[in-house]
């Protein structure tokens, strides 16, 4: 059974959240802010985290800095504040979705089942090593190493690194890279995939790889053979 975490201070939400994820089958774990939610994570091993940007004590985006620390779990902010920037900044600080409160449940679970569902992708024959350059990648464990050391990505970082790698030699536009990663159209933001891809270079270029994501101007990315 998923194991989902809902970090937030207004208990209607918490209340409300609890009952549509108990409905899917999800077990849930209730939180009113984020000062024990780093250590319960340690301990229970959710598997996705719902948290509320504006808490008392430690707000959403300084713990989401704490969990991308030491570990990848899929995150989805909620948050009152709606402007473009605060959701960009929730996004490049690793979170996975952002959702602007009043939000609708039905969507929030919609959401979480997308991600869930890439997660649980496999390859039909088995595990599937792909070798890109001096870089392995794992599909079956979403695991990528160089010389036996494990590359570490967020859930975002390694669909969009893992879904050029598929595709190697071929670009894509920003647009078509945020229809695959989101899975849905997410207000053609391309600034989302510029800051993915910043991040994915800083971490190949940290383990000396020579895999390359290149810059094609004015249409977007490839990763090149």
């Amino acid at each position: 059974m998923k194991h989902i975490f809902v970090v937030d201070d207004e208990k209607n939400i918490r209340d409300i959240l609890q009952k549509y994820i108990e409905n899917e089958g999800y077990k849930v774990t209730l939180f009113s802010d984020g000062r024990h939610v780093f250590q319960e994570m340690l301990r229970l091993r959710p598997d996705l985290l719902i948290i509320d940007i504006m808490m008392p004590h430690l707000d959403g985006l300084e713990l989401c800095k704490e969990i991308r620390r030491v570990s990848d779990i899929p995150i989805i902010f909620v948050s009152a504040r709606d402007g473009e920037f605060d959701r960009i900044l929730g996004l490049e600080l690793g979170g996975d979705d952002y959702l602007t409160k009043p939000f609708s449940p039905r969507e929030l679970m919609v959401r979480i089942k997308n991600i869930f569902k890439r997660l649980g992708k496999t390859n039909a024959s088995g595990t599937q090593i792909l070798n890109i350059r001096d870089v392995n990648i794992d599909s079956e464990r979403r695991y990528i190493e160089k010389d036996g050391q494990e590359i570490k990505m967020t859930t975002k970082e390694y669909d969009l690194f893992s879904f050029l790698a598929q595709n190697k030699g071929k670009p894509f536009t920003r647009d078509e890279l945020l229809e695959f990663i989101w899975g849905y159209e997410f207000a053609g933001d391309g600034r989302l995939i510029d800051d993915l891809v910043k991040r994915v270079r800083k971490k190949l270029e940290q383990h000396q790889s020579t895999v390359a994501v290149s810059t094609i101007w004015g249409y977007g990315y490839r990763l090149d053979e």
